[in-house]
């Protein structure tokens, strides 16, 4: 099982993945941009939609298990471990 820490943008012209950074701590970062609104776990929702798609999994597969309320979150893809995940992303 991969973990993954984003940086979720919400309202955004569009949804898209805006490339790697840094937290605080010196994580890697996946920087992500969904139209939905923070209300009622949209931007959420839309987060795990769009990483799924991105990564060609299920969306079953892709959880939020950190940061329901925060900008920083943590996702955990199963079927997959983190090198993996970062290749795929880097690819797009």
């Amino acid at each position: 099982m991969a973990r993954l820490f984003v940086k979720l943008t919400p309202g955004a012209a569009q949804d898209r993945l805006d490339g790697w950074d840094s937290d605080p701590e010196g994580r890697p970062v996946l920087k992500v941009r969904v139209r939905a609104r923070p209300v009622e776990g949209k931007a959420n929702e839309a987060l795990v939609r769009l990483v799924a798609d991105a990564l060609g999994v299920p969306r079953r597969a892709v959880s939020l298990v950190q940061g329901d309320r925060s900008r920083i979150k943590r996702l955990e893809v199963d079927g997959l471990d983190d090198d993996k995940v970062r290749e795929r992303l880097t690819a797009l």
